[in-house]
């Protein structure tokens, strides 16, 4: 599983302080703009936590800055599929060689949290359900997931070399958008 929401998957992060709204929600003022899909759906990319959802997607420092930038998401990412490597459950819906994996949802997530463009200007849309309905997905899937990816996140330190951690605002926001991707993603109930 991946965690590159759709149309459908897009839900508001939450933090203590402060509710975000809907991401997918229109701002045209925002400075990197929407991101056309395929059929000409968009969705917002360049978000912090400050003040409300068009002012955060308008005023730096966006996550992506805040933790460090690229690096960040590609250690992140390698965390999780380190983990999925092992997994008996996880391992199977995954190609042999997961690097292209890797790259595409460090790639997307750098992206969704306010990096670069780049994996919409090489993949599109996300689609995060199509491109999941192959592979049969319940509770004990989601579930599996949502540990290796936890447990990335609680291992994650800003990118900086320092050691220093995630703010917990950053980490809870990142944490809610796994649960709702990861919850969104079951296509086999029960």
């Amino acid at each position: 599983m991946t965690t590159e929401p759709d149309a459908e998957t897009q839900a508001p992060a939450r933090s203590a302080s402060r509710t975000l709204q809907d991401v997918s929600e229109p701002d045209d003022a925002a400075p990197t703009g929407p991101v056309e899909g395929a059929e000409g759906e968009s969705w917002q990319v360049g978000m912090n936590l400050k003040g409300s959802l068009r002012e955060a997607m308008q005023a730096p420092p966006t996550v992506y800055e805040i933790v460090g930038g690229q690096r960040f998401f590609d250690e992140l990412v390698d965390r999780f599929y380190d983990a999925v490597e092992d997994d008996p459950l996880l391992r199977p819906m995954y190609p042999r060689d997961m690097g292209p994996s890797r790259r595409r949802l460090a790639g997307f997530l750098a992206q969704y949290w306010g990096g670069p463009p780049q994996y919409s200007e090489e993949r599109g849309h996300p689609r995060l359900r199509m491109r999941h309905m192959p592979f049969p997905i319940g509770l004990a899937e989601r579930d599996a997931w949502m540990a290796h990816m936890t447990a990335s996140l609680d291992a994650a330190t800003i990118a900086d070399g320092a050691g220093r951690p995630l703010p917990g605002e950053i980490r809870a926001a990142m944490f809610d958008h796994f649960d709702n991707a990861a919850t969104h993603l079951i296509n086999r109930p029960g």
